[in-house]
């Protein structure tokens, strides 16, 4: 991987780091491609069965590297292209896709700023540990455009249609304990304790029954576009897989032993 996106996996846990803290964990092209890459590599890893993303210094990810994206723009006006705006469809939208779709859990370790393209990768994670200084920033409207990153799925079904319009429209700075009161913030935490913290959670959930994690994070996504009744039946079909799985039985026979199950991931 790139240096501007570190990776490293021990014990089932793929932690993946935004590393460009000079210019708060900006995307430029390098970058956004190191990052969709990463992602890549950790879903398709039978050994990694969670995921931490979360990044250095004091941003976790401001969005767009406008300063790259001024001259890429001018670039395109000279040759008559328009290749810069592409860069939704190649990076952005893979990385959303990677974070929503892998059968895995994935815990975004947010340390600080994350605005734009940064809040919708935060926004798409299964968890968001976040330390008491962070903040939230929309951002597109700013900039005069308009929400990328999957923003406008999951915004709206963690806050709700009403203040998720207010945040596009009105972009503020949102403070870590506002968007802990809103329902973004799964645990808030100091931002001295942040790492530790985000770690365990991750760790944690790598050392969890993996499949029922997947079969969850499948049902939610599921659930969020289709009708009671197809739910229930997306229900039985997930619940008949978690039960024939190893960890199903490893729990069963836990819990009649009074035992902490020790889970295989399969």
């Amino acid at each position: 991987m790139a240096d501007t996106v570190l990776y490293e996996v021990s014990d089932g846990l793929a932690t993946i780091t935004i590393n460009r803290p000079e210019a708060m964990n900006a995307m430029n092209v390098e970058a956004k491609v190191a990052l969709r890459d990463a992602l890549l590599a950790a879903a398709g890893d039978e050994a990694v069965r969670a995921v931490l993303l979360t990044a250095t210094g004091r941003a976790f990810c401001v969005g767009q590297d406008l300063k790259e994206h001024i001259s890429l723009l001018a670039a395109d006006r000279e040759s008559g292209t328009e290749h810069t705006m592409s860069t939704v469809r190649e990076h952005y939208n893979p990385i959303v896709r990677t974070i929503t779709g892998m059968p895995k859990p994935v815990v975004a370790g947010v340390n600080g700023v994350a605005a734009g393209a940064g809040f919708g990768f935060a926004l798409a994670a299964d968890y968001r540990v976040v330390a008491d200084t962070a903040a939230f920033n929309t951002s597109f409207a700013g900039v005069a455009l308009t929400a990328d990153s999957g923003v406008s799925w999951t915004l709206p079904r963690l806050i709700g249609p009403s203040r998720a319009a207010d945040l596009l429209l009105f972009p503020r700075s949102l403070p870590a304990s506002e968007a802990y009161e809103l329902g973004l913030v799964n645990k808030l935490v100091p931002a001295a304790d942040l790492a530790a913290e985000a770690a365990a959670v991750a760790r944690t959930l790598a050392q969890g029954p993996t499949l029922a994690y997947a079969a969850l994070k499948e049902s939610l996504a599921y659930g969020a576009g289709h009708t009671l009744d197809e739910a229930l039946e997306k229900e039985d079909e997930l619940q008949s897989r978690a039960g024939s799985s190893e960890d199903h039985a490893i729990a069963v026979q836990a819990f009649l032993a009074k035992e902490k199950p020790r889970y295989l991931g399969r």
